[in-house]
């Protein structure tokens, strides 16, 4: 049997085609503004709640709006859970959309290239569960919150990317993106698994029908507003009645939408389809409104200056989602992919090396959306568990953000060399020339 040569090998991190290359990085772009409102909004949250006016800060995100009266619906919301069930829920409308393009029209429609960020996705989610359950397990604390070190905020990590200055390559910058969209995927099933404590199947059977009318109107390619928002609404509301978190009835949505135009329409090289059109409107509402407007209710937490802040770290729980953040994202990351490469014979992109992957699995350990919902999913909102998953993920999500920055900056002269050359364009196309 012929073994094969060195320029047959995979390669992982690789750059791919110039069309995904080209849609990443605009997609990343948009991801930057969205992640500076993120950190904008926490900030304000923080300082609002550790100010003399934190009654009004506390006062106004339990203000409740809306009412249990109609149609015997439970619709009488704090705002902070409205931003938690609702707006998040198109944040999650978008992700699903993002990670159904993907493996239908991008890159990662070949097996072979989907694998790497899903099985880094996994590792990246498993690892960390058993760094926080191993740690609370030793020190007496509680399991509850075993997912809240498992989710990767790309939003948040993007905008470290643009603070530091730094150019991840092509390839890098797609797989952190894609792991960060297969992370939410998998952590919206957690969420609907675990973290579901009853059932009403009539609810969840109702919420099928808006669904299902839902999918059938896009699949016939009708985009029309008035059709589709109350459709999305009524899907919302049964799915928030049956008890499931309210934000899986987005990703159901999102799945829904057909990703190449048809035939009618001049078939998949005619333009981009309806999942790629709507994300272009969508997205700047999740990035720049309902993430942040999330951020600004949920990371509100009273740390109490340093002392507060010491006293906050020894929860055990606090302190498995740091560790679970910082050490197990990275590990799960690298360990799975140095594996994948391992059995699969795969070598790394000739202009890469085994650091910038740890540096970018590092820059995954900011976990911060996800995060803080998961953690007020598992011990309510306002509990004093909660407040100190607030102050783990913050502290978690800087000291990973800190590190990989250190690692980051430490090759961005690389970095430039190689944005360089993904820019040449001898030819004067529009296709940098190591694309053709």
């Amino acid at each position: 049997m012929t073994q094969p040569t060195e320029s047959d090998r995979r390669r992982l991190f690789e750059r791919g085609s110039w069309p995904e290359a080209s849609r990443v990085t605009d997609l990343l772009r948009g991801e930057t503004t969205g992640g500076v409102l993120l950190m904008i909004g926490a900030l304000v949250a923080l300082v609002w709640a550790n100010s003399p006016a934190s009654s009004s800060y506390d006062a106004l995100r339990d203000l409740h709006v809306g009412t249990d009266a109609f149609l015997g619906l439970h619709l009488d919301l704090s705002l902070a859970t409205w931003a938690a069930d609702g707006l998040l829920a198109i944040f999650f409308f978008v992700a699903g959309l993002e990670l159904k393009r993907e493996f239908v029209a991008g890159d990662l429609r070949d097996p072979r290239r989907a694998a790497l960020p899903v099985v880094a996705a996994v590792g990246g989610m498993v690892v960390p569960a058993l760094v926080y359950t191993a740690w609370n397990a030793s020190a007496d604390g509680d399991l509850q919150g075993w997912a809240i070190p498992t989710a990767t905020d790309i939003a948040f990590a993007v905008a470290i990317l643009a603070v530091i200055s730094t150019h991840l390559p092509s390839g890098l910058r797609t797989f952190l993106l894609t792991l960060a969209v297969v992370d939410d995927l998998l952590a919206i099933t957690v969420i609907a698994v675990f973290y579901t404590d009853s059932v009403d199947l009539v609810a969840l059977a109702a919420a099928v029908v808006p669904i299902a009318v839902f999918g059938f109107l896009v699949q016939r390619r009708i985009r029309t507003p008035w059709l589709l928002v109350p459709l999305a609404l009524a899907a919302w509301v049964l799915m928030h009645e049956s008890g499931i978190h309210a934000t899986v009835a987005g990703v159901a949505l999102g799945f829904t939408v057909p990703v190449l135009r048809s035939e009618a329409a001049g078939g998949p090289d005619a333009g981009p389809g309806l999942a790629e059109h709507l994300e272009h409107l969508v997205r700047p509402v999740s990035a720049g409104f309902a993430v942040p407007v999330f951020a600004f209710f949920a990371a509100g937490v009273t740390v109490g200056g340093l002392s507060g802040l010491a006293d906050s770290l020894t929860d055990p729980v606090a302190l498995g989602v740091v560790l679970g953040l910082v050490l197990g994202k990275p590990i799960g990351i690298v360990g799975s992919t140095w594996l994948l490469a391992r059995f699969t014979r795969a070598d790394l992109d000739d202009d890469l090396s085994w650091v910038d992957v740890i540096g970018m699995a590092m820059l995954a350990g900011i976990g911060f959306t996800v995060s803080l919902l998961i953690g007020e999913l598992a011990f309510g909102p306002g509990s004093a568990a909660d407040e100190h998953v607030k102050v783990g993920v913050l502290v978690g999500s800087l000291t990973a953000a800190l590190l990989a920055t250190v690692v980051l900056r430490a090759r961005n002269r690389v970095y430039r060399r190689i944005c360089e050359i993904e820019t040449i364009d001898d030819d004067l196309d529009g296709i940098p020339d190591v694309y053709q």
